[in-house]
């Protein structure tokens, strides 16, 4: 991500809105890693690093869809059925009938076999009787029925998917239906992640008064699973201003990105912002929203550094909406937003305008019959099991003052972003 764009200068006391905090991210983002030629079975996941361009028709030939009889669909009765001579042979999938079927003939034909020189059409065979050495083919078949041409699927010569998409199965199939055996993908991202605080405790260890379980780390690496990205787990940062220091010194020179949660704040012991200043530069710190108002995102030498608020949920929601499409596009991904619906709200509520609001919220089933949208009761930022009952996120806007039900609210899911069932 460069870091001496003018869209980016940090000042310590304003505060953005959300959608300004993404658009300057997006602005700078950049590609920061190399790349390598992968076999497809573990190109799955990755980003494509080069257009991927046809280099054949797919089918490759005009070939049967169903299993029936094949015909020239010139021969057909104009009115009734029609009863066509068979021909001696077949053809199937691999196996092709090595002749040409004469007009007003047919012949046998299975599912995948090319297309017989002669013919057009094929009949189902559930739609047919055989009699005496002919098939009755009802009324009403068009030429070109339950064929498929040469090419209807994918045109030699045609781009099908640019570089920075994001290879998923479906990709992998259509590469392979052009014999590709690998593809040239970016590599992966190396990312190191921190928390930080004096009260962090790892799980498994014994539970102390004032001390805190740490699920932060645990949540960010479950959803840096689904990145293509390779994760170092750099533990826990006490609070100790050269601790602080020399651990995120030492990570920036070996990993593209830095995250952390905790200590983005200024209260006297929050260190991260004032040793990111530093070592590298602020582009925003605080951002107008609820949950999450004290993100960072910055520089620590060449390193990426995102600095997540040390709350859980406003931990994972901040990653979600910023941190999950940066490193995306940093790992030479796309820049891509999840796709918010409009849906009818199952709730009431009055919010505070100037800021964005984002509620853990579950679907229901609406008064019309069609999905709705309810948001979870209890919405504080250390409210950890709310999300684990949510199905996504309602997103309200900096106007927004009051919701009364019935009213259309953006609804995003967790599988839109990227962590649904």
């Amino acid at each position: 991500m460069t870091s001496d764009c003018d869209c980016m200068a940090y000042d310590a006391e304003d505060q953005i809105s959300v959608r300004e905090a993404l658009d300057r991210l997006r602005a700078v983002a950049e590609p920061v890693v190399g790349t390598e030629t992968l076999p497809l079975a573990a190109a799955a996941g990755r980003v494509l690093a080069e257009p991927l361009v046809a280099p054949r028709d797919v089918p490759a030939f005009d070939n049967v869809a169903v299993d029936g009889y094949a015909f020239a669909a010139a021969g057909l009765e104009p009115e009734g059925e029609s009863r066509l001579p068979l021909v001696e042979g077949r053809a199937a999938a691999g196996h092709p009938f090595p002749g040409s079927v004469p007009a007003g003939k047919a012949v046998r034909v299975l599912t995948g076999a090319v297309m017989p020189a002669g013919t057009d059409t094929v009949a189902m065979e559930e739609e047919v009787r055989l009699e005496a050495g002919r098939v009755v083919v009802p009324a009403g078949y068009r030429r070109g029925a339950n064929a498929r041409r040469r090419g209807e699927d994918i045109a030699a010569g045609r781009t099908l998917f640019a570089p920075g998409t994001r290879l998923l199965p479906q990709h992998i199939g259509v590469a392979a239906s052009l014999g590709r055996a690998e593809l040239p993908v970016f590599a992966r991202l190396r990312v190191a992640v921190f928390s930080s605080g004096d009260e962090l405790r790892e799980p498994g260890t014994p539970f102390t008064e004032g001390a805190v379980y740490d699920a932060n780390r645990q949540i960010l690496k479950a959803l840096l699973a689904s990145l293509p990205v390779t994760v170092a787990d750099l533990g826990i940062l006490a609070d100790r201003e050269e601790v602080v220091r020399d651990a995120l010194a030492a990570a920036a020179e070996r990993f593209e990105v830095v995250i952390t949660s905790g200590g983005a704040s200024r209260g006297d012991e929050d260190y991260m912002v004032r040793t990111v200043e530093a070592l590298g530069g602020l582009h925003f710190w605080r951002v107008r929203m609820k949950p999450g108002r004290p993100i960072a995102l910055g520089r620590l030498g060449r390193a990426t550094f995102v600095g997540l608020p040390g709350n859980p949920v406003a931990a994972m929601v901040c990653f979600l909406l910023f941190a999950r499409p940066l490193l995306l596009r940093l790992a030479g991904a796309e820049w891509r937003e999840p796709t918010a619906l409009p849906l009818p709200a199952a709730f009431t509520m009055r919010k505070k305008t100037g800021r964005t609001e984002f509620l853990r919220a579950f679907l229901v089933r609406g008064e019309d019959g069609g999905p709705a949208v309810r948001r979870i009761a209890r919405q504080g930022s250390g409210i950890l099991t709310g999300l684990t009952e949510a199905d996504g996120i309602v997103t309200l806007d900096e106007t927004v003052a009051e919701v009364r039900e019935g009213d259309p609210v953006p609804f995003t899911s967790f599988a839109a972003f990227g962590c649904g069932g």
